[in-house]
């Protein structure tokens, strides 16, 4: 088999390309070489700007493919430039989506693939919906070979679940109080790279996948105060939560609460049943008590890791203040 990664060195697509090396695949990556996660021994690199079509086709020379795995398309004229360069080149183009193009709040749950894609608060993830619209009217019109992949809060060693990187760590070690949204009772699921690596894998040169969309998560259910405090408890603290509403978060900050409104102040329950059953030995084993446990590990290895975003920890304490003075 014969895959390019369009990127493949990011949080999610790293451990896929480690996997599909493991698995036999002939992988090669097309990237600007920027990463500063290791390339896979085995992958070759393209090196390219995907963004630069005449650079992109330059370095794909004459290359064809048995799938396509675009990972750092965001925008409809990504899309336009994938489709142009793609058609009569792969036999399947996979999309990576996002799980937050759902109907937020949902209407119901568990969210399945046929759930209505609608998300009012995030330009993101209008953008992902609007980019999976395009590859369907291209399907119909010409049958470009696409499948959808849509992951939820997917994460590896460096990724902590809060935004900011090390930030809130380093607020909860210096005592300071950490924000869990709403109640902090809201179901969320923390999916590790390495478990969605394997549904992934299993729908490449996959022909039953093509027009298909599939979510890949973990089945292991946690409210954020459960992820405040396993994440505390792996830094070696009980965190001082303050739980605020989203919406008032939204008031003081735009941007952080359209991430909030649009995504992680809802509860999201997943049905895996159809990536199951298209990917049959695809299952979720690392619980996060466990990632929590890594990531903890990759930063206390390194001190110079452990970098605190200022302004961010500036905002922090804005919006505890702006609260408790209401």
């Amino acid at each position: 088999m014969k895959v390019l990664f369009i990127g493949g060195t990011g949080i999610i697509s790293s451990a896929c390309s480690q996997l599909a090396i493991d698995r036999g695949v002939d992988l090669f990556l097309l990237n600007r070489g920027q990463s500063f996660r290791p390339i896979p021994t085995g992958a070759k690199v393209l090196t390219g700007d995907i963004r630069d079509k005449a650079s992109a086709l330059k370095a794909l020379g004459h290359h064809n493919f048995d799938t396509v795995v675009d990972w750092i398309a965001f925008t409809p004229d990504h899309i336009e430039k994938d489709i142009e360069i793609f058609t009569g080149r792969t036999e399947q183009f996979i999309f990576i989506s996002s799980a937050s193009a759902y109907q937020t709040p949902p209407s119901s749950l568990p969210v399945t693939e046929s759930t209505l894609l609608d998300n009012p608060y995030w330009e993101y993830s209008r953008n992902k919906i609007a980019c999976e619209e395009r590859l369907i009217r291209e399907y119909r019109e010409k049958k470009f070979p696409y499948t959808i992949v849509r992951p939820s809060h997917t994460y590896d060693k460096t990724l902590v679940p809060f935004g900011g990187g090390y930030t809130v760590v380093d607020r909860m070690r210096k005592g300071k109080k950490v924000i869990s949204y709403g109640d902090g009772t809201s179901i969320w699921v923390m999916t590790h790279h390495r478990d969605f690596a394997k549904g992934l894998v299993g729908l490449l040169e996959n022909s039953h996948a093509i027009g298909e969309a599939f979510h890949i998560t973990s089945d292991e259910l946690l409210t954020w105060n459960q992820i405040f405090e396993l994440m505390g408890k792996a830094a070696g603290v009980k965190p001082d939560i303050i739980h605020i509403p989203s919406d008032f978060i939204a008031n003081i900050d735009k941007e952080m609460g359209a991430g909030l409104l649009g995504d992680k102040s809802n509860s999201m329950i997943f049905d895996n049943s159809k990536i199951k059953r298209f990917v049959p030995d695809f299952a979720c084993t690392i619980p996060f008590s466990k990632g929590a446990k890594e990531i903890m590990e990759w930063y206390d290895a390194e001190p110079k890791r452990q970098v605190v975003d200022k302004n961010l920890d500036q905002l922090y304490d804005e919006i505890i203040k702006a609260y408790l003075k209401r």
